[in-house]
């Protein structure tokens, strides 16, 4: 996969999008006025049927992909509902999903954990549920070289990130190609775009990677391993309680993958180790040294 393979993506970010960035005047260390562009967010509340589940701060693109993969990570849509209609108000920030079944999570609604996620990430009492139950699988592989071409090819695919900063991504891949790119303000947002995508498409999960650019916490391991897809890796590092869950899920996280370096801390035997990263790597260390993305 090359640098410029963002070209294959089915969807990725649109920087130039109306809306998502802003120029804001300052100054600079040495007191000279700049301007600069800095990512927007808004409010956006969602209701399923008609009861309203939360509001959400998004950069408030893809509003229905958001909401339809929030309500499945949280295990208030299940995956045979029939989605009847999906409607938003721009000028609300209001989205709502209307399904067949009547659905009443009152008691839901009430049970909450506010995650360590950006933006204050929140999620209900009963997202668990399932977890154990959940059997990844096992016959996925990621190779070594497919996880340093992705790398590469997601750290230079145009972004609002490169834009203008403050800001999280997730990409859907399998193999060496990246499939879906989305950004949010929350890593949790960029999350629920993609997971939202897959269920719109009927894409299948056994076989995918998925890539992100921030944290390997315990929400990205629960989400990912609810989703289904056997492999999560991220560019950054690891909370204990996230690598305690990959393990007693059997998902293989890959963290620091930099380069042709990362650290496999579970599921370590899906990994095929086709190329070996040396202390003499310059590709390595100029990737290394490269602007971090977010953490």
């Amino acid at each position: 996969m090359s640098a410029n393979a963002y070209k294959d993506y089915i969807l990725s970010p649109d920087p130039d999008a109306d809306g998502l960035t802003k120029p804001v005047a300052g100054f600079d260390e040495n007191g000279a006025p700049i301007s600069i562009n800095v990512v927007t967010e808004k409010p956006l509340t969602l209701y399923l049927n008609s009861q309203e589940i939360v509001t959400m701060m998004t950069i408030g693109d893809h509003p229905d992909l958001l909401a339809v993969g929030y309500l499945l990570n949280q295990r208030m849509l299940r995956s045979d509902d029939e989605i009847t209609a999906i409607d938003y108000d721009d000028d609300l920030d209001v989205v709502i999903v209307r399904t067949k079944r009547k659905t009443n999570y009152e008691a839901v609604l009430k049970k909450k954990t506010r995650t360590s996620g950006c933006a204050q990430g929140t999620v209900f009492g009963d997202m668990m549920d399932g977890f154990d139950s959940v059997a990844l699988n096992t016959d996925a592989k990621v190779k070594s070289s497919d996880l340093h071409a992705l790398t590469k090819a997601i750290n230079t695919t145009p972004s609002l990130y490169l834009t203008a900063g403050a800001i999280h991504g997730c990409v859907l891949c399998k193999g060496d190609s990246a499939l879906v790119y989305m950004e949010d303000v929350g890593r949790h947002n960029a999350v629920d775009k993609i997971a939202g995508w897959m269920h719109m498409n009927g894409e299948t999960a056994a076989d995918k990677i998925f890539y992100t650019t921030g944290r390997l916490t315990s929400e990205m391991v629960i989400k990912t391993v609810m989703m289904g897809i056997p492999i999560l890796v991220s560019r950054s590092g690891f909370t204990a309680w996230g690598v305690e869950l990959a393990q007693q899920a059997g998902l293989t996280l890959i963290g620091r993958a930099r380069g042709k370096r990362f650290t496999a801390l579970s599921g370590h035997d899906r990994i095929i180790r086709d190329i070996k990263s040396t202390s003499t790597d310059i590709e390595d260390e100029k990737f290394a040294r490269k602007g971090s993305r977010n953490d």
